[in-house]
């Protein structure tokens, strides 16, 4: 079967209409790198957005597409460079007929219910299973700090 190495205008659309994201689009004009912020819906998440990049493999939709955070947030997935630890879009888990759309609800998802099981941040995951309100204020206080504003509805 012909495979097309870029994600589809009706999966750009679908990424477009979801409300989990905003300003979900091609970066520089490059289709197969996608820039959009990111509105988690749970705390500590939940007062601000944060800026994801979604880069597709030239091998799209065999390979898996890679999604990195450039706003900084305190989160046991979520390393300082922006790299996240997401499981749906290792080889193992990759399935070729996933939509662009359900790695970033995945992401969403992942934001919103921190696993200590996901580690990136040794530190942070040990925090949040030993010291959770301690970890949630930390949370909180970085993400007023860090995040971008919550665009309106």
């Amino acid at each position: 079967a012909h495979t097309n190495p870029t994600p589809s205008p009706q999966e750009l659309e679908e990424a477009r209409r979801w409300e989990g994201a905003r300003d979900v689009g091609p970066l520089d004009g490059n289709v197969r790198r996608w820039g959009g912020l990111l509105l988690p819906n749970n705390p500590p998440y939940n007062t601000g957005a944060f800026r994801f990049e979604l880069t597709f493999s030239p091998h799209h939709p065999l390979e898996p597409p890679c999604a990195t955070l450039h706003t900084p947030i305190y989160h046991p997935s979520v390393d300082i460079e922006g790299r996240i630890c997401q499981p749906l879009t290792t080889h193992v888990h990759w399935e070729p007929t996933t939509r662009a759309i359900q790695v970033l609800q995945d992401l969403l998802l992942q934001l919103d219910s921190p696993d200590p099981k996901r580690v990136l941040r040794p530190d942070v995951a040990r925090e949040l299973q030993e010291r959770p309100e301690e970890f949630r204020r930390r949370a909180e206080e970085h993400t007023r700090l860090h995040a971008e504003p919550r665009p309106g509805p």
